[in-house]
């Protein structure tokens, strides 16, 4: 007869002494804490937080022989459900790995701990003029180790590429609690398979990262930030590919709100658009780099004007101080300000490239209205690299058929023009179906395969990714 599952007082007790760098938490304790983007983050009331990899290896190798499932978690910025867990599930946070290794700045590299939060590490990278080639609204809490699960990508990747770009070496405890350890600080490798990309992007279902090597890059801290109007998605594109040739300066941001979206957050912020002329006029959000600040300022300034007639520009405001460019990017990185008005309104994440993205959006407002003529969204996004999250103004959830109906309206022909369902988000539970019916049998047999060779208990993140 096989045995009842653990309950979590159980896990509890059984794990408290397990190694001296372990630190547990139970349900008492996480019932006290906020659960991060989803409420069951916490539902397996058990915590495990390792301060060294010996210790999460331990714990790993006691779940395998106990059958207990894990759920790894980071930062809890996650937005798909990834990190959602169970009674009877071992909730194994990277919180406590939170150490910055090593910095080498002759190489511009950085070794660091799996929880360590991206603000923290750009803060520390600072006096060495260096910081991370990759940047995201939810620095703050947003940790390495969490981005590299979810292969995160942000607001430069349109230059640097998103995290798997950036991540040169990674240490990770594997379902049968070994450790593997491929902390290269190298770009060229070619030495077989490059099996680190198993966990990039992998959610937490081939093991769990302890330790991370990133490229870095020089920090340009002058900046000179603006909004300006215009027309279409292919007007940004024209302003962006302006800035993005120009020498002496660096984009470091290209950001297209659509008209509904500037709007009405313009309205709930009291920001002044009086600048911005027409009521369909999108705001393209532009951030420079450069040498000095009045360089940054001169190249913003001298750029907009030569465009102005023949990308049709419709409107624009610099930012006169470094308050106001914050405020400007306020409008863009709080995101979810509509949350309050229409809770549970569902979102997605997908990138087109970036030539379809007026067809795209297009044909989602045509396929939304054909559902139903009520239906109305918001659209923002990294327009350089063809990234959009779009938000239904509905509360939520929607019923299943209706779910369903809204998601192949928002999918259709992404994976057709070369894009993906999921851009920076992952997978986690909301996004299964879409996985199954936009990911080619091959790739999806493919995966579940390496899963089951790595994983043949299913015990790493189960119900999440496809697995």
């Amino acid at each position: 007869m096989p045995l009842p599952p653990l309950t979590p007082e159980d896990i509890l007790e059984k794990i408290a002494g397990l190694h001296p760098d372990l630190t547990v938490l139970g349900p008492e304790v996480l019932r006290s804490r906020h659960p991060g983007e989803h409420p069951d983050n916490f539902a397996g009331g058990v915590m495990a937080q390792p301060s060294s990899t010996e210790a999460a290896a331990t714990l790993v190798r006691w779940c395998r022989e106990n059958d207990v499932a894990i759920v790894p978690q980071g930062g809890l910025t996650g937005l798909v459900g990834g990190n959602v867990s169970h009674a009877g599930e071992v909730i194994l946070s990277s919180s406590r790995l939170n150490r910055i290794v090593s910095v080498h700045a002759d190489e511009m590299t950085v070794e660091v701990e799996a929880g360590v939060a991206l603000e923290a590490l750009q803060q520390a990278l600072l006096p060495l003029g260096l910081t991370t080639g990759i940047d995201l609204g939810s620095r703050g809490t947003a940790t390495v180790g969490g981005m590299v699960s979810t292969n995160a990508g942000g607001i430069l990747a349109f230059r640097n590429g998103v995290i798997r770009h950036q991540v040169l070496g990674i240490e990770a405890v594997l379902p049968s609690g070994e450790v593997y350890s491929d902390m290269t600080r190298v770009v060229k490798v070619s030495a077989g398979p490059d099996l680190k990309h198993l966990f990039i992007g992998g959610e937490g279902a081939f093991g769990f990262v302890t330790k991370i090597v990133l490229k870095l890059e020089p920090i340009r801290p002058h900046r000179a930030t603006a909004f300006v109007g215009v027309g279409d998605a292919a007007s940004a594109l024209a302003v962006i590919r302006k800035f993005r040739s120009r020498s002496g300066i660096l984009l470091e941001g290209a950001e297209l709100m659509w008209p509904r979206y500037i709007r009405d957050h313009a309205a709930l912020k009291g920001f002044d658009l009086s600048w911005l002329e027409g009521e369909d006029t999108a705001a393209l959000l532009l951030s420079v780099s450069a040498e000095s600040e009045e360089t940054a300022l001169t190249a913003l300034e001298e750029e907009l004007e030569t465009l102005w007639e023949p990308v049709g520009i419709k409107g624009a405001i610099l930012a006169q101080s470094l308050d106001q460019a914050r405020k400007f990017w306020d409008i863009r990185e709080d995101s979810g300000f509509y949350y309050a008005e229409i809770p549970n309104a569902p979102s997605f994440d997908i990138s087109v490239p970036p030539s379809y993205l007026d067809t795209y959006v297009a044909g989602v407002a045509e396929r939304l209205k054909a559902i139903d003529e009520s239906y109305d969204f918001y659209v923002y996004g990294h327009i350089a690299d063809g990234n959009l999250h779009l938000t239904l103004k509905k509360p939520g959830p929607l019923p299943e058929s209706e779910l369903l109906a809204v998601e192949g309206a928002i999918y259709s022909g992404v994976q057709a023009a070369g894009g993906s369902f999921s851009a920076e988000h992952g997978v986690g539970l909301e996004k299964r179906h879409a996985y199954e019916a936009n990911v080619p049998k091959a790739k999806r047999d493919l995966a579940r395969l390496i899963k089951q060779a790595i994983d043949p208990q299913g015990l790493f993140n189960p119900g999440k990714v496809p697995f």
